[in-house]
């Protein structure tokens, strides 16, 4: 009889160790998968300023009268850190059917180039301006 009843005691006492134990890994993956969002967020909100950062240059160099600069560099800061951003010119060499170069054409490129947990990053635009 007191085997019995003390037994059962323990029983209970390892099932709760048990329950005990399966929660708290449940908690700390929970809490690993939340900072593991957190980081997508804050990687997607970097991405979008440099995306939105080639966008309003783009638009600057295409409202901009005359050809664009050969070569040109500028520095934008953001909350993110700093973000290169390089800019090459070069007529485009476009051709029509009768193998006529198509002039006042040129091919841009926007290079944005910045650094996340010390890896070097970057993103490349290219479009074309017509000047004629």
């Amino acid at each position: 009889m007191w085997h019995g009843k003390h037994g059962t005691r323990a029983f209970a006492l390892y099932e709760v160790l048990i329950g005990v134990t399966i929660f708290v890994v449940g908690v700390f993956a929970l809490g690993r998968s939340v900072e593991n969002c957190m980081n997508a967020t804050a990687l997607s909100a970097q991405e979008d300023r440099v995306r939105q950062i080639l966008s309003n240059k783009m638009s600057e160099i295409q409202a901009t009268p005359g050809p664009p600069d050969q070569q040109r560099e500028a520095t934008v800061e953001t909350g993110y850190g700093p973000v290169k951003v390089v800019q090459k010119s070069a007529p485009a060499g476009l051709q029509n059917e009768e193998n006529v170069e198509l002039n006042g054409i040129s091919r841009v490129t926007l290079t944005a180039e910045w650094s996340r947990g010390g890896t070097a990053q970057s993103r490349r635009l290219e479009f074309y301006v017509y000047r004629g």
